[in-house]
């Protein structure tokens, strides 16, 4: 999951999209992403899906998103990140994760501790993790789906997600709001990261 991230830094959970489409809050599409066939949680009543184009090589942004241990080096509000398994990033790796809960969003805990783990994955095309974030007097489970497709300009990332627990629940336009936040911050830092090492990419030889 996302995990509710430091609101001070230009609002962002778990920095408006700089480019590319989003859908508002409020309209939901009717069909979620999936990944290898499985979503989100249909049931949840906190979801929030936004995409974006990133002007980079596709090579680049995967990398990116899945070197975990690598996320607090240009995620500010991930404040660390640790992958608990080794090897290729694929179904079953697991990470955890911290993140700092927003101040006046009535979630009494200072920072949420995460363990995602990897269900589905297809390399270079989507990533499906859930997993539950677990503060003081706060319990959040989510599920978080990305998809990667290339298309004129670049990459088109799209991710949704969302979450389910009593705290949310109890409000859920607050919740919502925190997690739109978190995945346009989420893609905006991803985007400026990818922007910055695409500049001195070169791709590799083709055997």
């Amino acid at each position: 999951m996302t995990g509710i991230r430091a609101a001070a830094i230009t609002v962002p959970l778990v920095v408006g999209i700089l480019a590319g489409a989003a859908v508002p809050a409020g309209a939901q599409p009717a069909k979620g992403l999936t990944c290898r066939g499985a979503g989100v949680d249909q049931a949840a009543q906190v979801r929030y899906r936004t995409e974006a184009v990133i002007d980079a090589p596709l090579e680049v942004i995967w990398k990116l998103q899945t070197d975990v241990d690598r996320w607090p080096s240009w995620q500010q509000p991930v404040t660390s990140a640790e992958r608990l398994d080794h090897g290729r990033f694929r179904a079953g790796s697991a990470f955890h994760w911290t993140t700092p809960v927003p101040p006046g969003t009535g979630i009494p805990a200072t920072s949420l501790d995460i363990t995602s783990t990897v269900r589905q994955l297809k390399e270079g095309a989507c990533i499906r993790w859930t997993g539950p974030a677990v503060g003081e007097g706060v319990h959040i489970d989510g599920v978080h789906v990305w998809n990667f497709s290339r298309v004129k300009g670049g990459v088109r990332v799209s991710t949704e997600e969302t979450h389910t627990g009593p705290q949310v629940d109890a409000d859920v336009p607050v919740a919502t709001a925190i997690l739109k936040a978190g995945l346009d911050g989420w893609l905006a830092d991803l985007r400026a990261a990818a922007g910055a090492q695409a500049s001195g990419w070169t791709p590799a030889p083709r055997s």
